[in-house]
């Protein structure tokens, strides 16, 4: 679309949604980091009061809904064929309280239930029971990704949208300037007249197109209006033309940092560390752009958070020799030997490299994506003493950890419990320690606590997953009842596998507070 519809002569056409922007305005979004890119425009003409009746009610608008229009609500990726849950996953269940529960979960918990969390906000579903057009659920679920730093199925889930909403487009577009992808989030602004720009997301777009005068333009306009505050300005203004402020002192970092700031630092030379922010601001460190250090660190937390694939980190441990030592360095330098020694498939080094990896992957809380690499062929190999173990615990971390379990031999009796669960199946196995004690009850005869019972009676399954995760979570923390019930609840609605890892996991991560 030509520039010319970003210039002042259409100025004044979209200056009437800009006070919906002015300073002291309550965030939009649950998301408090968002970039307030754009706002709903405002009426081209004044509204006609409502009408009063001749028994004095006033008359208001009626609301109207398509009978039979199907509710955003009900979006997903996954099919119920994909992730075993039923279609009418969240019931009778109020759309309030399912966003509720979803904005309460934690977002660092175990590897497994951070998966099957993913697997719930991306489930195709039916929605609620009041689900109407606002999309309420479907905006929950994505904050949740987002918060989660799972920004590749947040994007995808909006895309399956296709919604021009302001809300939903908001969160499309800070995925798109924190993945590289800004051009086509401004080309969606400049082509969809039901959203309006606010000054600075113009102004970025407009500076973007390579249209600088009128980018300069809106931006003393905007000033001059009073919708750019003077931290806006002092940054736009430098974005606009950096040279101009040569030599000048680096700016304060914005209290939040958004997407949109990041980006405009970044691009004047006064890019703000992305360790200290949310997570989804980790894949801006993914681009190209970035230092192979800061590529790696960024993919070590991505991992972390199971936001990203394990190969990804596999392929920046061994893109280049490393030029340092300590942190990081010392990781992709063990790493590096550790994989030279799996290519040559030589058992002694081996042996030899593993105890070294799999401490600096255990310091920095990397054992299941280094499981997801290794774990099923480091358990096919014949080790002893420090390696077997390292193996027999890989092994259970990995992806195939029911198939692996059938050709390990433990050797003592927490070894022989967790083959057990591995299996399903741990009657006749005495538990070594208390944890293992809540545990074992969920895998012996299943009883999920008064609450979960009710969800499920209700036909609220989503609900009760939720709130299973949750107590789980708990149990982490020291509230064992918690373990028993959450895992009883997984296993009655048909989660096996995934009890099954959690329960793993929980022994065999040290992620106790």
């Amino acid at each position: 679309m030509p520039n010319s519809l970003w210039r002042p002569a259409a100025l004044a056409a979209l200056l009437a949604a800009q006070p919906a922007i002015g300073r002291g305005q309550e965030p939009l979004s649950a998301i408090d980091w968002l970039s307030q890119s754009v706002t709903t425009p405002a009426p081209v003409a004044p509204q006609a009061e409502a009408p009063v009746t001749s028994t004095g009610v006033v008359q208001e608008p009626v609301a109207v809904t398509v009978i039979g229009a199907p509710s955003p609500d009900a979006l997903g990726l996954l099919p119920p064929s994909v992730t075993g849950l039923p279609a009418a996953l969240w019931g009778p269940g109020r759309s309030a309280d399912i966003v509720g529960v979803i904005g309460a979960e934690r977002v660092d918990s175990l590897p497994a239930l951070r998966g099957l969390l993913l697997t719930v906000l991306l489930a195709e579903a039916d929605p609620p029971a009041d689900a109407g057009q606002s999309a309420a659920l479907l905006t929950a679920r994505i904050d949740k990704l987002l918060d989660m730093g799972a920004l590749d199925q947040a994007r995808a889930l909006l895309d399956a949208a296709g919604s021009r909403d302001p809300d939903l487009f908001r969160r499309s577009f800070d995925v798109a300037l924190l993945t590289g992808e800004e051009d086509r989030g401004c080309r969606i602004m400049v082509e969809s007249p039901g959203l309006a720009p606010t000054f600075p997301a113009r102004i970025f777009c407009l500076a973007r197109s390579g249209d600088w005068n009128a980018a300069a333009l809106t931006l003393r306009t905007g000033q001059a209006l009073g919708y750019i505050t003077d931290a806006e300005e002092a940054l736009l203004s430098r974005f606009l033309d950096p040279d101009l402020y040569e030599g000048e002192p680096p700016l304060p970092a914005p209290a939040p940092v958004t997407p949109l700031a990041w980006r405009m630092f970044e691009a004047i030379g006064e890019p703000l560390p992305t360790a200290t922010l949310p997570i989804a601001f980790a894949h801006a460190e993914l681009r190209p752009q970035a230092g192979w250090k800061s590529q790696v660190e960024a993919a070590e937390r991505l991992a972390r958070a199971g936001a990203i694939s394990s190969n990804v980190l596999l392929g920046l441990y061994t893109e280049r020799r490393a030029a340092a030592s300590g942190g990081v360095w010392d990781r992709v330098r063990a790493f590096q030997r550790f994989d030279a020694a799996m290519q040559s498939g030589e058992r002694a080094a081996i042996a030899q490299s593993l105890p070294e990896i799999w401490a600096l992957m255990t310091q920095a809380e990397l054992e299941v994506p280094f499981a997801d690499l290794y774990g099923k062929r480091l358990a096919a190999i014949p080790f002893e003493g420090e390696a077997q173990r390292i193996a027999f615990v890989t092994g259970l971390l990995a992806p195939d950890f029911e198939s692996i379990a059938k050709g390990l031999k433990a050797t003592t009796p927490l070894e022989t419990f967790l083959i057990g669960l591995a299996q399903g199946d741990v009657s006749g196995l005495v538990p070594p320690d208390s944890l293992a004690r809540a545990i074992a009850p969920a895998f012996i005869a299943p009883a999920p606590g008064e609450d979960l019972s009710r969800l499920i009676e209700e036909n609220r399954t989503g609900e009760a997953i939720l709130t299973a995760i949750e107590k789980i979570e708990r149990g982490v923390q020291g509230d064992l009842d918690g373990v028993t019930d959450g895992l009883a609840l997984l296993r009655e609605v048909g989660l096996e596998r995934a009890a099954r890892r959690t329960a793993l996991e929980l022994l065999l991560l040290e992620r106790r507070g």
